[in-house]
């Protein structure tokens, strides 16, 4: 075969094709029971050895030896699966679709910089929508080129060359390049990129013409063969020439296809009951399927292979609304469809040796047929995705990686044809029911992040047009009469797979150009014209009608609604910043004056202002009714809107720019017209005039709620000025007074702040690049998480009607700051901070705070509050009354500080001060003001009013000629100062601050004296308390402590009951607790316990010293020790009853002196023992007895001699683990250098008593016994515990001749090498406590990032490093075997109700 191959006079694709009709048969026959090995050095021998001996012209093996010293590259070119870590550089990425692998990281000069780690896609075996294979990262003079992560760094230099260094695992590499017009010149001094781009086209080994010749004729045929196979839809037969003179076979097989619809069971289920299989069978084909996509399950004639196909779909049908995909295949049809994807991996393989391999396959598979409307080869397999198995996609989206996405030239012809077929691709997938992973829509993220050819797609193939036309050709299911949208009934999967549309559009919109050419701005406006038209479709999709009288059966699905809302939420800001980056069109409006003669060329009819702010107005309107209670009838889907509507992932696109066009309405309406339509919306127009007293007490509520939410809209539209283009702040600003209001509410953690801010299109929020600016970070201890502070110089800042405040943030806020104020010893007002002044088309929007029906609104509530005669007033309601006013005064002030009176048109004060009406009891605000003062209810507001009324009095001087001179060579200062007025300073005869003063005085000398009220009092019942113990001295001694011990004992008892019926109650809950053993958690420490330790109190016991120095000349630490040995020696023989008795030796030492008597031992001082109740004596039986239990795991014997050894070895150990660390030692051991000396320490002074006992009677030691005893007790442990040291520390010891050369020892030191090189900068870390099966928790790991701060699932994205602390920490609860006490109180917290399998983690 390979001598007519190589016969130019034979045609290679009939000899190939005649090869593989000849061999393939043979090869896969038996497909039931497939000898993978066998199969592929089949394939080697004979087809694949050949070829590339053919294509090579010598050995494959001497080819690739030559090519690896020929220095040709290997592009890293790496392929992420599901859950693997990525790394992004946030200081160079030009979007978050720009990723390495970690290899390629640790090579790079991005570890040096601010990075984030991300995973990929679940279930992911392709690069997903978080990564890209290229991209353009500029950096100071370097410009990084992502060509699957490998880098390119230019370099500045002073002559006209350039040094490229590219360098990967210590090899020159080569890089595609991949860089967009604007930054193809760097520096004037600088090469073009075409010509950096032919100098690493000549650093890579070029092959040989002749394998060039040979690859144009071999690729051509395998290509063909691969496609026309795996497109093939004839079940029986195969094309023509791949059919050979011979009988065919009646050899069929029953072929069952993988789906997202079945589950596993059901597939195991269908197999069992058609084919009558067993279990382990159904299970390996279910497996294969799901792993490949398809898999033979029957072999035979065609009859039964139909007749099992049809009992499949037929049980398939009784678990699931649709029957499993099977089709009836013959052998070699099979055959040869599993050979072309073998193909497939040969050619992957092949790409990876040669740009010159991949430049003629993607010659080769772009080119279209002369003369035929039939797409090219890789056209069709992309058109035919959608119909090919899971195992046969995987072969060819890694083709197209290895191939197309290598090349940027081929990968730019790839995506034209990509964006040519793209609509119908996408309805494809859609239809489809497996992932995106596996769909070749999946790739268009690897084009449309480019920024170069995502601009040559929009000007070429105008792609963002064609990607909304399909947008718009696939949701008309989801259109009402009106072509609004309405997903009620949706499905969630297919929706979910429109998202994917929307995810590539916001791929080509993500790098924004700054170059603009007439073509490309003509592109993106039709784009962006068809993008309206999505728009236009949600403008008023699912409203909603209150409802009155019956509440509503089923809640209406709103889940779908919002999704694409949120989906869109980037692309419209995309939309704006493409548009506000057009200089060319800001240039033409500014030099016309268009926007300011915007009348000129719209007539009123058609430009009406209030129907710009009629969908906000409704919207606000509605939150504001929800939150009256009008529409419970609604439902809870009603709630969880609103809640959306106003959250932090929505509210930039939703709630922010609802603001921001009442904003615009107010600036281009009258004021008094604005808020009368205001009322009209919120029905408030008739609360605002003289009402009859009402008992309804809903209505009374309704009303109080509507007036208290139109009044904080009414802030919102005059206050809040933080958005650029309505003041003159920048993005920047804005971040910080998020931050800033944020911190007002408590110091938070990293993690905390940044949930609470909006993301950009990168991800991103912003918050470290302005966040120590207003903040210092404080340090995290061992436990718990690092936390932001609010810088002094910030509080100022504080509003406490901002608008991104929840209501709960907003009184958890005025609490804080009050609370502040009061420990610095300042008055409790909280009035706004000086807002920066409204751009000149905004300037109008102020107007509103001294418009006629304001002032009327203000008048109406504070009058109400004063009179008291209604309940139409509450004090938050008042409490933004005053707020708005002082919004007016700071206005004025500032107006008139920056310009003369004359040229200031803000006339607040004059308003304010104006009379309601003309009758003879008409009040101003001025006058109201002074009144609200003495309203008991609104004691908390005083200090509001004194600074509204310092304002008041402020701005009149300022209004005065004469004082103007004064006043402006202050306001510097004033200005500074914020809500610290200088009143006091610059005016101090003034009457009104006077009795302010007076007014502060008095009460902080009340409060005062009621502090040291308190305390007199506090120290009378400390000395009373004091005296009486003192009394009742003795009684306390003796009656309490009894009492208390027993009160305890019994308290423990029932505490432990309750615990266990409390447990056993609940049925169908893992038991946290082994009840069994008596497991409960400490009620006080919350420790892990099976029993408690009863500590008897020490009794203090006097100790003459004569008798001490007098025992001491006779019992010597000699002595002592012959006594003591007699005294355990009598003991033996005596309960030895005549057997024999193997003592220890020093117990035979002294029983031949007649002078040391058995009872020398009480020579020396005895006394009755101590009394104890029964309850205590109980327990101490309760106590040994359940550590014998438990710890033997037999049952309960009091007569049992283990019992006291194990009692005392238990107080040991119990004392070690809360003060010491405990040292682990063996069992069964009788080395000195294993045993615990402080476990013999606790052992001997509990059981030393027991040498006194007597038969007649029950003495104990006397208090000078007892020291002597614990004296030369702690000597002789001392000593033996000094001799442990002595012989561990040896040279001669055994331990110190261990080698450390062992195989496990070298495997340990290689494990921790390799371990500190990662933990620097380790990806993820879990630890996972378990004890048993059912009983785990997860534990925070001692990784943390710099904010002190661990990352599950790296969500947030920052690097992680081990902490020291928190590892000690750990260490700690392993030592002092606290690993089931943490669990336990972990699952009692988190109330687990259902039972997990730990060890499956």
């Amino acid at each position: 075969m390979l001598d007519q191959w190589c016969n130019e006079r034979f045609d290679f694709e009939a000899t190939f094709l005649q090869c593989l009709a000849k061999h393939v048969p043979n090869i896969y026959s038996a497909e039931m029971d497939p000898l993978v090995e066998k199969q592929e050095e089949m394939v080697q021998a004979a087809i694949l050895y050949p070829l590339e001996c053919y294509l090579f012209g010598e050995d494959p093996d001497v080819f690739l030896e030559k090519l690896q010293q020929s220095g040709t590259s290997q592009l890293c070119g790496k392929v992420f699966k599901g859950g693997e870590t990525t790394y992004s550089c946030r200081d160079c990425a030009v979007d978050p679709t720009c990723v390495l692998c970690i290899d390629c990281f640790q090579n790079s000069i991005h570890k040096n910089h601010r990075y984030k780690l991300c995973k990929a896609s679940k279930n992911s075996n392709l690069l997903m929508e978080e990564t890209k294979d290229k991209g353009v990262f500029i950096n100071a003079y370097s410009v990084i080129l992502f060509g699957n992560f490998m880098e390119v760094c230019i370099a500045p230099l002073e002559v006209d060359f350039v040094t490229v260094v590219i360098q990967r695992h210590g090899r020159l590499d080569r890089c595609v390049l991949n860089m967009s017009l604007e930054h193809q010149v760097l520096q004037k001094k600088f090469f073009s990129v075409l010509t950096l781009s032919h100098a690493l086209q000549n650093s890579e080994c070029q092959l040989s013409e002749e394998i060039m010749e040979h690859s144009r004729r071999v690729f051509p045929s395998v290509i063909k063969y691969i496609v026309d196979m795996l497109i093939w839809e004839e079940e029986k037969e195969l094309p023509v020439e791949l059919t050979i003179s011979r009988e065919k076979v009646d050899s069929y097989y029953c072929v069952l296809f993988n789906d997202e619809h079945h589950s596993y069971d059901h597939v195991i289920y269908s197999l069992q009951r058609a084919l009558g299989c067993e279990l382990g069978e159904a299970q390996l084909h279910t497996t294969a399927i799901d792993k490949e996509g398809r898999r033979a399950v029957k072999a035979g004639h065609y009859a039964s292979c139909q007749e099992a196909k049809e009992e499949i779909k037929r049980h398939s049908e009784n678990v699931s609304q649709r029957p499993l995909h099977v089709e009836v295949l013959h052998a070699d049809v099979m055959a040869h469809q599993k050979f072309a994807l073998r193909l497939g991996s040969w050619l992957n393989k092949l790409m990876s040796y040669s740009s010159d391999f991949r430049q003629i396959f993607c010659q080769i598979c772009l080119k279209e047929e002369a003369g035929s409307e039939n797409p090219c080869f890789i056209s069709k397999l992309m058109l035919w995705d959608a119909r090919l198995h899971k195992g046969a996609r995987k072969i060819l989206h890694e083709l197209i990686f290895s191939s197309f996405f290598m090349e940027m030239e081929y990968k730019k012809l790839f995506a034209i044809e990509f964006v040519k077929y793209y609509k119908a691709l996408q309805k494809e997938y859609i239809s489809d029911d497996h992932d995106r992973v596996l769909s070749v829509t999946a790739l268009s993220v690897q084009m449309f992040t480019v920024p170069t050819l995502a601009r040559h797609l929009i000007e070429e193939q105008n792609v963002i047009t064609t990607i909304t036309e399909t947008l718009l050709e696939v949701l008309p299911e989801y259109l009402d009469k009106n072509d609004k949208f309405n997903f009620q009934g949706y499905s969630q999967d297919k929706l979910s797979r429109v998202y994917a549309v929307i995810y590539d559009l916001r791929y080509v919109l993500v790098s924004k150009p700054t170059v603009w050419t007439d073509r490309l701005r003509e592109r993106f406006l039709e784009g962006f014209v068809s993008f309206l038209r999505i728009l236009t479709c949600m403008q008023g999709m699912e409203e909603i009608k209150r409802q009155i009288g019956q509440h509503i059966e089923v809640d209406p699905d709103w889940e779908a609604a919002i999704a694409i809302q949120m989906q869109l939420k980037n692309i419209l800001l995309m939309f704006q910043e493409w548009c506000a980056c057009d200089a060319s069109l800001h240039v033409r409006l500014s030099k016309t004056g268009a926007i300011s003669r915007l009348h000129e060329f719209v007539s009123p009819e058609d430009f009406q202002v209030e129907l710009l702010v009629e969908y906000p107005l409704r919207c606000l309107v509605l939150v504001a009714q929800v939150a009256a209670e009008m529409w419970r009838r609604n439902g809870l889907s009603l709630i969880s809107q609103v809640f959306y509507y106003q959250d932090v992932k929505c509210r930039e696109e939703m709630y922010d720019k609802d603001i921001i066009m009442l904003q615009i309405g107010a600036s281009l309406m009258d004021p008094n017209q604005f808020l009368l339509l205001i009322l009209q919306r919120y029905e408030l127009a008739d609360a605002f005039k003289k009402i009859k007293p009402t008992k309804d007490q809903d209505l009374i509520k309704q009303y109080n709620v509507l007036i208290e939410e139109m009044l904080q809209i009414l802030i919102y539209v005059v206050g809040e000025r933080y958005v650029p283009g309505i003041s003159n702040v920048t993005k920047e600003d804005v971040i910080m007074r998020e931050i800033i209001h944020l911190l007002c509410i408590e110091p938070m953690a990293h993690s905390a702040i940044t949930k609470s801010l909006p993301e950009n299109e990168n991800n991103e929020t912003g918050l470290e690049n302005v966040i120590d600016k207003v903040a210092t970070f404080k340090k995290p201890g061992v436990s718990g998480h690092g936390v932001y502070e609010l810088k002094d110089e910030c509080l100022k800042e504080f509003n406490m009607f901002f608008y991104h405040y929840t209501k709960t943030q907003h009184s958890k806020a005025e609490h804080t700051q009050k609370k502040r104020r009061k420990q610095e010893n300042r008055d409790e007002a909280l009035p706004p901070p000086p807002p920066p002044d409204f751009s000149p088309a905004f300037s109008n929007v102020v107007r509103i705070l001294n418009c006629d029906v304001m002032m009327h609104i203000l008048r109406t509530l504070l009058q109400r509050a004063v009179e008291l005669e209604t309940h139409l007033w509450t004090e938050a309601m008042i409490q933004m009354v005053l707020h708005l006013l002082s919004l007016g005064l700071l206005e004025e002030k500032q107006q008139l500080q920056k310009c003369p009176e004359e040229e200031v048109t803000f006339d607040f004060y004059h308003k304010a001060t104006r009379m309601g009406s003309s009758a003879l009891n008409a009040v101003n605000v001025l006058m109201l003001l002074e009144k609200l003062k003495r309203v008991p209810q609104l004691e908390a507001q005083k200090d509001t009013v004194n600074w509204i009324l310092q304002m008041f009095d402020m701005v009149k001087r300022l209004r005065e000629k004469s004082s103007l001179a004064t006043v402006g060579a202050t306001s510097g200062s004033e200005a500074t100062k914020g809500d610290e007025l200088p009143v006091i300073s610059l005016f101090p005869s003034c009457k009104t601050q006077s009795t302010q003063d007076k007014e502060k005085a008095e009460r902080k000398r009340k409060a005062e004296a009621a502090r040291l009220h308190r305390q007199k009092i506090m120290a009378q019942m400390s000395a009373l308390q004091r005296n009486f113990i003192e009394t009742h001295k003795l009684l306390y001694e003796n009656t309490l402590e009894a009492q208390g011990k027993d009160d305890a004992i019994m308290e423990e008892e029932r505490y432990f009951e309750a615990i266990q019926l409390n447990f056993r109650q609940r049925l169908h809950v893992e038991q946290i607790f082994d009840l069994e053993n008596g497991e409960y958690l400490c009620p006080l420490c919350k420790s892990l316990c099976n029993t408690v330790i009863p500590i008897v109190p020490l009794q203090a016991q006097k100790i003459n010293s004569e008798d001490a120095e007098a025992v001491a000349q006779i019992l010597s630490l000699a002595r002592w020790l012959e006594i003591v040995t007699v005294r355990i020696s009598g003991y033996s023989m005596k309960n030895a009853k005549g057997e024999k008795q193997n003592l220890p030796p020093f117990t035979n030492k002294g029983t031949g002196n007649s002078a040391l008597e058995f009872h020398s031992i009480l020579s020396f001082g005895v006394q009755s023992s101590a009394k104890y109740s029964s309850s205590i004596k109980e327990m101490l039986i309760l106590f040994a007895t359940t550590i014998y239990r438990v710890g033997l795991k037999v049952a309960p014997n009091e007569a049992d001699s283990r019992i006291p050894v194990m009692t005392w070895s238990t107080c040991a150990f119990t004392i070690q683990c809360i003060v010491l660390l405990p040292n682990f030692r063996g069992e069964d051991t009788p080395s000195l250098l294993e045993v615990d000396m402080f476990h013999i320490l606790v052992g001997t002074v509990l059981s030393f008593p027991s040498l006194y006992w007597e038969d007649a009677v029950d003495l104990q030691p006397s208090s000078v016994s007892s020291a002597y005893n614990h004296l030369y007790l702690f000597h002789l442990t001392t000593l033996a515990h000094i001799m442990q040291i002595i012989i561990s520390s040896a040279t001669e010891s055994p331990a110190a001749h261990s080698s450390d050369n062992g195989e496990e020892a070298q495997s340990a030191q290689s494990f921790c090498r390799e371990l500190c090189q990662h933990t620097s900068g380790i990806r993820e870390c879990k630890v996972v406590l378990i004890e048993g099966k059912t009983r785990g928790c997860l534990y925070p790991a001692p990784y943390l990032d710099e904010y002190g701060e661990t990352d599950p699932g790296l969500k947030r994205g920052n690097p992680l490093h081990l902490c020291q602390e928190r590892y000690r920490k750990l260490h700690l609860l392993w030592q002092q075997h606290c690993i089931i006490e943490e669990i336990a109180r972990s699952q009692e917290t988190n109330q687990i109700f259902f039972g997990f399998n730990w060890q499956l983690l």
